[in-house]
């Protein structure tokens, strides 16, 4: 088979609206031959290329088949991420909105990386990805690394002990789970002014 006849075959395996990257395709032939090939099929509307060097099979909506959607703004974030080898996090008002520390959304959705700064935007869909300090991204794929987040970005003050005992929950930590944790955050510098309400919370569930 040619190279362009593998890379089609691989591009119908892959998952329509899912984002990937042209080294997934790489070692199908060289680098020209492989560009080439996707291009074509971009060309031909079989793929959609939704960012520099990452591609999507369009998928159909459910409920309006003729309206085609290609990929996440978020998803391609992710995958640029993976490529590069960056780590990635929600910041922390997101990490807090999710966790239940707050009500409010965040008005953007924005990231934390090691890497580069930049924006993903696909249709009206605009994710920001910016650069911070490898002290923000502490224990970036656990549990923990969100709740960390999500209490730097918020005032202890006025932060109830109910809600960091909601955040646990979210988190699926039970007390035997949540107690190292607490005690881990208790620990960390940036968290002074929390030493206080997360001793409280550790009590708690002690008791």
């Amino acid at each position: 088979m040619s190279v362009a006849e593998l890379v089609s075959a691989r591009v119908q395996r892959m998952q329509k609206g899912s984002p990937f990257p042209i080294e997934n395709f790489y070692s199908l032939g060289s680098v020209t031959s492989v560009q080439k090939a996707l291009s074509r099929l971009t060309q031909k509307g079989i793929l959609v290329r939704v960012a520099k060097g990452m591609y999507a099979r369009p998928k159909p909506l459910k409920n309006l088949p003729s309206v085609k959607m290609t990929a996440k703004a978020e998803d391609v974030a992710v995958v640029w991420a993976k490529v590069k080898g960056y780590k990635l996090v929600p910041q922390g008002l997101e990490a807090a909105y999710r966790l239940g520390l707050q009500t409010q959304a965040p008005v953007k959705t924005v990231y934390w990386t090691s890497g580069p700064s930049r924006e993903f935007k696909i249709g009206n869909q605009l994710v920001m990805v910016i650069h911070t300090s490898d002290t923000k991204l502490r224990w970036a794929s656990q549990p923990i690394g969100a709740f960390y987040r999500g209490l730097l970005t918020l005032s202890a003050e006025h932060t109830s002990i109910e809600k960091l005992k909601t955040a646990i929950g979210r988190l699926e930590l039970n007390a035997s789970q949540a107690i190292p944790v607490l005690q881990k955050l208790k620990l960390v510098p940036q968290l002074r002014q929390w030493q206080n309400k997360l001793q409280q919370v550790q009590q708690e569930l002690l008791s």
